[in-house]
C-alpha cells in the first residue's frame, strides 16, 4: 500500500527545506523532520477540497538492509500506519513530514517501530 496521492511528499527542494529548515524529533530507530509546507516549492500543485493538511515521506537507507524486499516491506508498513493516523487531521497550515529510518530498526519489530512513530508524531504535535 503505498501513501495517497494527496499525501505524497515530491520534489528534490521539498526535501531540501525540510532539511535545512525543519525541526527535528528523534528516537532510537528513526528521525522526523517536520517544517511548514512551502506550496511554491510542490510540483504539479493541484489544488482540491480533499486535500491532506500533512504531507508525508519516508526514507530507508541500504544501511538498514541489503535487501530491498526488507526495506520494501518496512515503507509499505509505514505507509500503511500513516495514511490511517494522518488522513483525518486537519491542521491550519500544511505541514511537510520526512521520516528516515535509522539503521538500529532493524533490531526492533514491527509493532515497536509503529509505537516509536505515534511517539514522535505525538512529540511533533501531529496526532493526538
Amino acid at each position: 500500500m503505498v501513501l495517497p496521492k494527496n499525501m505524497r511528499l515530491k520534489g528534490h527542494k521539498c526535501f531540501d527545506l525540510i532539511y535545512k529548515q525543519g525541526s527535528r524529533f528523534y528516537g532510537s530507530s528513526m528521525v522526523l523532520r517536520i517544517t511548514k509546507a512551502n506550496p511554491k516549492l510542490q510540483t504539479n500543485r493541484i489544488s482540491s477540497k480533499n486535500e491532506c493538511s500533512i504531507k508525508c515521506a519516508i526514507s530507508i537507507s541500504n544501511k538498514v538492509s541489503k535487501k530491498s524486499v526488507t526495506r520494501n516491506k518496512l515503507r509499505r508498513l509505514f505507509h500503511q500506519h500513516l495514511s490511517n493516523r494522518l488522513s483525518n487531521i486537519r491542521l491550519d497550515d500544511e505541514i511537510w513530514a520526512f521520516i528516515s529510518l535509522k539503521p538500529s530498526c532493524m533490531n526492533n519489530h514491527n509493532e515497536n517501530l509503529l509505537k516509536e512513530c505515534d511517539k514522535l508524531l505525538f512529540k511533533a504535535g501531529l496526532a493526538q
